[in-house]
């Protein structure tokens, strides 16, 4: 039997997870930005500026996408149930450290995607906080049932495929690989593949 003092109010855990991720999600932006150097002389040169930026903006793209897709999973179980066990509180502090790195992995990615260990970076990112994020929903799978678990568990295992693929295609062509996260929008069509537990 847990004791009062083992349990931690669930709005409070949301209001920290739902600042991390506002706060990551916004710092993604701050290095989507042309050169101080940079002083078009046309609207050619300008124009062409923009387009240097294609990596960063494709970079700043998906990570924003990912972290949304896990903040719509989070916030998805959090109308289950009002108190959470210790474990679980240290699972999710872990899971938002990993999301706070995200900006950092996708500046990196942004400004060094021509080269494979970037990528890397950004691969071990995303897979080691949907692993924890995986451990989370197995946390609180007894609360949220078993179909809405198997959602969770499809939609993290393909963000970690897909990031697997982007990890083994950085070694053949690294400056094409961050294109590979688009596959994640599949996710529902690979949950509809799946029979729903009984």
């Amino acid at each position: 039997m847990l004791k009062k003092t083992d349990l931690i109010e669930k709005v409070r855990l949301d209001a920290l997870t739902d600042g991390v991720f506002a706060v990551a999600m916004t710092l993604l932006v701050i290095d989507l930005k042309l050169p101080e150097s940079f002083h078009p002389a046309s609207a050619t040169e300008f124009l062409h500026g923009l387009a240097e930026l294609r990596t960063q903006f494709l970079v700043y793209v998906v990570s924003f996408i990912v972290l949304g897709l896990r903040w719509m999973s989070l916030a998805k179980m959090s109308r289950r149930h009002e108190t959470v066990e210790d474990r679980y509180v240290h699972w999710s502090l872990f899971h938002l450290l990993l999301i706070t790195v995200v900006p950092f992995s996708t500046m990196v990615v942004g400004r060094y995607g021509a080269f494979a260990p970037p990528i890397w970076l950004y691969c071990a990112n995303t897979i080691a906080a949907a692993l924890v994020a995986m451990r989370m929903v197995t946390l609180t799978a007894p609360h949220i049932g078993p179909e809405d678990a198997l959602d969770r568990r499809i939609g993290l295992t393909v963000i970690i495929v897909v990031s697997l693929m982007v990890l083994a295609f950085s070694f053949v062509q690294p400056h094409y690989a961050m294109w590979i996260y688009f596959l994640n929008i599949f996710a529902p069509a690979v949950r509809r593949l799946v029979p729903a537990p009984r």
